[in-house]
């Protein structure tokens, strides 16, 4: 039975939906994307979900193209003028790396050895190319035991950060609701006029579909062609479109798509996890719990100095810097769940998510797919 696509697609879904209600139920303290990531993983060591549950499923193979139309959504999600405003969230995004940097670099390094300080901090800082990058200097090297530190930072630091994100960003939202009037948001003018592209043909929704997998498709040739990470190009045209009015705001919402294209993204995130045995984590678990644990501590420390030095609600501060360790789409994800968590009123829910959905994108921008493959590549290229 479970050779068939559409049950092992079912099965996997089923766990999406049981996190959405689990987040629904409990108002956001225990987020979607942790419960489908962990119940994926439990349920594969208990042998309930076979191996190659994901092959079986054909979804994931849909889900690794959408990553970069997707990112080109995100991009119609920024004006410039929002844009110009977010230099605090870069300050306390790089802010937060340099303080699991410091931790993780010196204490690691003292208990264990550099390699292993090294073999965590790139996937430390986010992202998949970090951690091929990482995987693929200690194979060059011979160092192929400590491969399985890397990938188990990887794979938990998500299950981590998400919950604390999420801690940190409801006790800014309840601040928010009670002071919203008064307070001084760098999200104001975000809820610009929805607004319509110049273009008549974009009222289609195949035609707009089209163009954004199309912008899509030219940031990844250009990536491969440059050498620069493709999610750059396709974040600068999904600004760019936005802004010159090829695309409406929110694109993949005008045309009815961003649903299905955020749960088929799931599929591939949770695939993440997939190869870890119980082995794994027993071996390894003492540098992994001690990169995770320092490497956490400095990014909330450089996350809540910096906060207060730009005039930032901590609050609202160190989740940008957590994005680190979560990414897209969880930095999306856990912004909806936390504004429907706060308010039942859709108005005051669209305020809340507007005012955290924008650092938390951009931040989550600056360290998974900017630093990550910068300290990445410096770092390993020092053992």
């Amino acid at each position: 039975m479970l050779q068939e696509p559409i049950v092992a697609t079912v099965m996997i879904f089923a766990l999406i939906a049981f996190g959405e209600l689990l987040s629904v139920l409990t108002r956001a303290r225990i987020p979607m994307l942790l419960t489908a990531m962990l119940g994926f993983l439990i349920l594969t060591w208990i042998g309930i979900f076979p191996e190659d549950i994901l092959e079986l499923s054909t979804l994931p193979a849909l889900g690794a193209i959408l990553i970069g139309p997707l990112i080109v959504h995100m991009g119609t999600l920024m004006r410039f003028s929002i844009l110009k405003m977010q230099w605090r969230a870069v300050i306390i995004a790089l802010s937060g790396l340099v303080g699991a940097l410091t931790l993780v670099l010196t204490i690691v390094t003292l208990v264990f050895d550099f390699p292993t300080a090294a073999s965590g901090v790139g996937p430390l800082s986010g992202g998949v190319v970090a951690l091929l990058i990482t995987n693929e200097t200690l194979t060059d090297l011979g160092l192929t035991s400590l491969i399985v530190v890397p990938v188990l930072v990887q794979a938990f630091q998500g299950v981590i950060g998400m919950p604390l994100a999420t801690f940190f960003m409801k006790r800014y939202g309840r601040t928010f609701m009670e002071n919203k009037e008064a307070s001084e948001s760098d999200s104001i003018g975000f809820e610009e006029e929805r607004g319509i592209s110049r273009f008549s043909l974009m009222k289609n929704n195949t035609i707009k579909l089209f163009v954004i997998f199309l912008l899509g498709m030219f940031g990844i040739l250009l990536g491969d062609l440059t050498g620069i990470h493709y999610t750059l190009f396709c974040l600068l045209f999904g600004i760019l479109a936005l802004n010159t009015n090829l695309l409406p705001k929110s694109a993949l919402e005008s045309a009815n798509s961003f649903s299905f294209m955020m749960v088929a993204l799931i599929f591939v995130i949770i695939g993440s996890m997939g190869g870890i045995t119980p082995n794994d984590v027993l071996m390894n678990i003492p540098a992994v719990a001690v990169i995770l644990g320092l490497g956490i501590s400095g990014i909330i420390t450089g996350g809540f100095i910096a906060s207060k030095l730009v005039g930032w609600h901590p609050y609202k501060g160190v989740p940008v810097a957590l994005t680190a360790l979560i990414g897209f789409p969880g930095d999306y994800l856990i912004c909806e769940e936390v504004a429907r968590s706060e308010t039942d009123n859709p108005e005051d829910q669209n305020a809340l998510f507007q005012e955290l959905v924008t650092p938390m994108l951009i931040g989550g921008f600056v360290t998974v797919t900017v630093a990550s493959v910068i300290i990445a590549s410096f770092i390993m290229s020092l053992i």
